[in-house]
């Protein structure tokens, strides 16, 4: 039998490790960007993605459409995403520092699994443009599991929607700060459960430049037990607090407490609808990955 060609060998790709939401590195969610991902295959990224071990793992290509100005895939440590708001943040940063320029001054438009992502470049604070938001009430038995997963009263749940911008959260509305900080959830059930959730408690009236919104996020089922600081179910919050008239058209919001983080998420709804979520990134490493 004719034996199969040998695997290529590792070639050097360029690299960046960012952290993302937070202005001083150690204090946001990190990202692992490899610039040059053309050639990997699916299972060499995921490989890849596992053995970085980081909530998420990005491979920059060509685009396949000529409005984007580049492509990108991202992995967890247990599949891809189609979409997820961190990595678009930091992945279009690491774009940026690798000589890219968008076609269009102030604005990078991001092409992924979940389709085309405009990502807002004015000032020093990137902000993408939020997916469509599909949300509806979640069933009666999956929500009722997953408050005994994460040991939640059921007087303690304000308000509950499925949510989808491409991922797929659960958010939950909690009755105050303290019971999201102590959530200590069973992120084995929820794993059984196949359900990732997210936490939130609305401040009704913040102190001057505090935050407005207190969040968590538990993604088992993708091999995130907490994610430190998460965009796109950020995104989706939004979409469905400020659509309930929950909170005002433009707020700040915070994650990673739980985790020693200190992340600080930025939204602003524009009159036509768009949800822009904004949060600074700070560069950690550059170099190149063998790959």
């Amino acid at each position: 039998m004719p034996s199969s060609s040998p695997a290529a060998p590792p070639r050097a790709r360029p690299f960046q490790q960012v952290d993302v939401f937070t202005a001083e590195a150690g204090l946001g969610n990190p990202l692992a960007v490899v610039v040059d991902g053309d050639g990997l295959s699916n299972a060499q990224m995921q490989r890849f993605a596992g053995w970085t071990n980081l909530s998420e793992t990005t491979f920059l290509l060509p685009p396949t459409t000529p409005e984007a100005d580049y492509r990108v895939r991202i992995f967890t440590p247990g599949g891809e995403l189609p979409f997820a708001g961190h990595p678009t943040l930091g992945s279009c940063h690491a774009w940026r520092a690798s000589g890219g320029t968008p076609r269009r001054p102030g604005l990078v438009v991001q092409e992924c699994g979940a389709g085309l992502v405009r990502i807002r470049q004015t000032g020093d604070r990137p902000a993408f443009a939020a997916p469509p938001l599909r949300r509806r009430d979640p069933a009666p038995s999956v929500l009722a599991q997953v408050a005994r997963a994460l040991g939640l009263k059921p007087q303690e749940i304000r308000g509950a929607q499925l949510l989808d911008n491409g991922p797929v959260w659960l958010g939950l509305q909690l009755d105050s700060a303290h019971t999201v900080l102590a959530l200590a959830p069973d992120h084995a059930r929820l794993k059984q459960l196949g359900v990732k959730v997210g936490v939130v408690h609305v401040d009704p009236q913040p102190a001057p430049g505090a935050h407005a919104l207190l969040v968590r996020a538990f993604a088992a089922p993708i091999g995130v037990p907490e994610d430190p600081v998460t965009g796109s179910l950020n995104a989706s919050l939004a979409q469905w607090l400020i659509a309930e008239g929950a909170v005002p058209r433009a707020y700040l919001a915070s994650q990673g407490e739980c985790l020693g983080r200190a992340g600080r998420i930025f939204v602003e709804q524009d009159d036509d609808g768009t949800t822009w979520v904004g949060g600074d990134v700070a560069p950690c490493i550059q170099g190149t990955v063998l790959l």
